[in-house]
């Protein structure tokens, strides 16, 4: 699935509302490895709630580093692989970038494959992803709404269109 406006990237965003996720990135419940005997998350924290992490964690980035718009929308749009490989947690990386790489540009869906947990080198970028991850599981702030974003995604899809009639 390739995703062609900002308006089908926004419902996918909208429908990760409600949806949780254990630290690791294993759906709730659904893999005793993960758990401890008790049924907590072994990862020390509680499963989260997809849209609200993803609004912390691009808010905290927005704060930390304002002027990388595509790191920011990293963050945001990371829950997607989620929703579009609910039963491949390994794929899901992969299945996000994919999908928004044509609508969000290279850059974006290189970050999106190589996600803060993966196992390969972490460069400044992905350090960024993986304390901004990390802090917004625990940080209680109101990091507005996901309408707030929604001009940011429309001037990099539009770049990236641009960039894209160049090529």
């Amino acid at each position: 699935m390739e995703l062609r406006s900002v308006e089908e990237l926004m419902d996918l965003l909208y429908a990760c509302r409600g949806v949780t996720d254990t630290p690791a990135g294993t759906p709730a419940g659904t893999s005793a490895e993960t758990r401890t005997p008790g049924g907590t998350p072994a990862h020390g924290g509680p499963p989260v709630d997809l849209h609200d992490h993803a609004l912390r964690t691009a808010a905290l980035l927005r704060r930390s580093r304002p002027a990388d718009k595509e790191l920011q929308v990293t963050a945001l749009v990371r829950p997607i692989g989620r929703l579009l490989r609910p039963g491949d947690p390994a794929g899901r990386a992969e299945r996000a970038a994919e999908a928004v790489r044509g609508l969000l540009g290279e850059r974006v869906a290189g970050l999106l494959r190589r996600h803060p947990w993966s196992a390969g080198p972490a460069d400044d970028d992905v350090l960024s992803l993986r304390h901004a991850d990390e802090e917004s599981r625990t940080a209680g702030f109101d990091a507005g709404v996901l309408e707030d974003w929604r001009t940011v995604l429309e001037l990099l899809a539009a770049r990236n269109s641009r960039l894209g009639a160049v090529d």
